[in-house]
């Protein structure tokens, strides 16, 4: 069993914080050179507060989320979700998973609190990492982004811009000298 591995993330929610709005969105992919082990999936929203433009940056409308309207995605519970999630993440056979996105600001808190919430705890622990932050160090460069690096389109679906950003993270490991584990 490797020691550790970055596993980049993303959400969709439909507002700011977690609890009083909800993780609607999240994709998932394993930092390795052929980013073949990949988690997506779309989660029922736990609250009766939803701001209509975070959920559109999602390309969604609260009716899809509930189950109301097409596309009939499985906006399943998010109690199955986190469950499998979890399961996914033991599944990576690694002692330590290392939560990273590019806005893990963001993403963690509503990833660190469903997986509390829902499962009692967080397979990651109690860090992640940011994308953003790493290319930052790496140029010596506070005001530069990683995000031309991407090969994926970022588009909003949760799995394409967790495979994006870790595109850029394999270029910073592969050709900029970033020492990660891979």
């Amino acid at each position: 069993m490797r020691n550790s591995a970055y596993v980049m993330v993303d959400v969709e929610s439909d507002g700011p914080i977690p609890g009083d709005y909800s993780m609607i969105a999240v994709g998932a992919v394993v930092v390795e050179p052929d980013l073949s082990r990949t988690f997506r999936a779309y989660l029922r929203p736990i609250s009766e507060k939803w701001d209509p433009e975070a959920i559109a940056v999602g390309g969604f409308t609260r009716e899809q989320t509930m189950g109301e309207a097409p596309p009939y995605l499985n906006f399943a519970p998010p109690q199955r979700v986190m469950e499998e999630f979890a399961e996914w993440i033991r599944g990576i056979g690694v002692k330590r998973p290392i939560f990273i996105a590019d806005n893990n600001g963001f993403d963690w808190s509503f990833v660190n609190w469903y997986f509390h919430h829902f499962t009692g705890s967080n397979p990651f622990g109690f860090s992640s990492q940011n994308l953003n932050s790493f290319y930052k160090g790496l140029t010596r460069d506070s005001f530069a982004s990683f995000r031309h690096l991407r090969r994926t389109k970022h588009d909003h679906d949760p799995l394409n811009d967790a495979k994006g950003n870790a595109e850029a993270l394999l270029h910073m490991a592969q050709e900029m000298g970033m020492r990660i584990p891979l």
